[in-house]
């Protein structure tokens, strides 16, 4: 049971406020300033809330943005959602998968099939697919209006004594305690601390959600197609909505149809050519205006264990720190780990219950340094087993094939539970 935060009186407009550009007073200090109201952010600043801290989200867009649609909620993820008090209102709204069937390309048979109900380390394992949109909503009720400045898209960084400036695209400045960088792969908060850009590792990924107002009839399971260059999933969200991924090896067919939804669902369906025809029925069901396609992002996993992505009183959560290839479907759930976690370890500071005691900013620059400790391993973790799951599951060729889907299809399979049973703990230490 989450305890009840603090009552919590809503700021004066002229220090934070939703859809607003007017100026902010130098003199007042927040306590913690992210960057993003992503998942990462939202689950940062929703866990300093449940410990009774406010923060501002600075957010460059005029709204939430749910970009990919939907995603793949491991039982890592739910420990999360729980750890911050939403897990049981999204439940209601998706449904759990029983299990996973991976199928070869080329034959369009199954060569592996990994059930969910299944007992893990921690306990019962638990899959749904999750809307992000419905993710994000959920997070941003929890918090105080006011919490999320949209439109505020932050131009530069600047330090004074134990603080950061903030600087804005409208001439504002906040000043901040803490400063979190949970702004995506071209994060201005990363390259402040000297991160290198992500990658490209010319793979592609296209994404669409299929509407059946009517009710869809599939099986409440995870379908992947796997092989000759590609891979593809198909999940349902709840009884009328399914999501789909596609990521493929960048090619010139596939770079001209990423600029035309019409192309990129005809490509789409000549990779599924030995597919049942319900599954084809999918991608036909999917309106274009809902297929998005982009190049993949990864950072080198050296970058996250030895790369500064704490320095003082700033630090980076979420694709801003470890982006990854989606093989492993980790990169939202680990981003949902990032939250509570740093938001445990900033609360722990900014109360003064640090075991490492001293004066605030040296307990929160221990305290970032410990939430890096604690989540660089798990991204080290994560970003290599993805790259090289999809490598596997993608490549084409004889023996490749073979191997995949005769000797390492159940190994695989079993990898998305394997690294989907961890905890990443409460915002509460006992």
């Amino acid at each position: 049971m989450i305890p009840s935060p603090p009552l919590y009186i809503c700021p004066s407009p002229l220090i934070t406020q939703t859809h607003s550009h007017q100026s902010l007073e130098m003199e007042v200090v927040e306590d913690t300033v992210i960057v993003g109201a992503g998942i990462a952010g939202l689950a940062a600043s929703l866990g300093l809330y449940r410990m009774g801290l406010r923060s501002v989200v600075l957010e460059s867009s005029d709204s939430l943005r749910a970009t990919g649609f939907a995603f793949t909620a491991w039982t890592n993820a739910w420990k999360a959602l729980d750890a911050l008090g939403i897990g049981d209102s999204l439940r209601q709204q998706h449904v759990q998968l029983h299990g996973l069937v991976v199928a070869s390309v080329a034959t369009g048979l199954a060569t592996s099939q990994v059930s969910f109900i299944a007992k893990g380390k921690l306990g019962d394992h638990e899959v749904r697919c999750v809307r992000r949109n419905m993710l994000l909503e959920a997070l941003e009720r929890e918090l105080p209006r006011g919490t999320i400045r949209f439109g505020s898209k932050v131009v530069s960084i600047e330090e004074t004594w134990n603080l950061k400036l903030v600087h804005l695209a409208d001439g504002s400045i906040l000043k901040a305690k803490v400063l979190v960088g949970c702004d995506g792969v071209n994060s201005v908060v990363a390259k402040w601390l000297g991160l290198p850009k992500p990658p490209f590792p010319r793979r592609s990924a296209a994404r669409g959600i299929a509407e059946y107002p009517g009710g869809h009839g599939f099986k409440s399971e995870f379908l992947q197609y796997v092989g000759d260059g590609f891979r593809s999933g198909f999940l349902p969200c709840d009884e009328k909505t399914i999501y789909w991924f596609f990521t493929f090896i960048s090619s010139p067919q596939a770079k001209d149809a990423e600029e035309n939804p019409a192309k990129m669902k005809h490509y789409l369906l000549s990779l599924l050519q030995k597919a049942p025809k319900e599954v084809t029925g999918i991608i036909e069901k999917t309106e274009l205006d809902t297929i998005l396609s982009s190049p993949l992002r990864f950072r080198f996993p050296w970058d996250v264990l030895w790369g500064r992505i704490c320095k003082n009183n700033v630090c980076v959560a979420g694709d801003a720190f470890h982006p990854m290839t989606p093989d492993l479907g980790q990169g939202a759930c680990s981003a949902l780990e990032d939250g509570v976690t740093l938001a445990r370890c900033i609360g722990e500071a900014l109360l003064g219950k640090s075991t490492a005691g001293g004066d605030e900013s040296g307990r929160i620059s221990r305290g970032l340094e410990k939430y890096a400790k604690e989540r660089r391993c798990r991204g080290f973790d994560l970003i290599p087993t993805g790259y090289v799951l999809g490598f596997i599951q993608q490549s084409n060729g004889v023996v490749m094939s073979f191997l995949r889907d005769k000797c390492l299809a159940g190994f695989m399979a079993g990898m998305y539970l394997n690294k989907a049973d961890f905890d990443c703990g409460t915002l509460f230490r006992d």
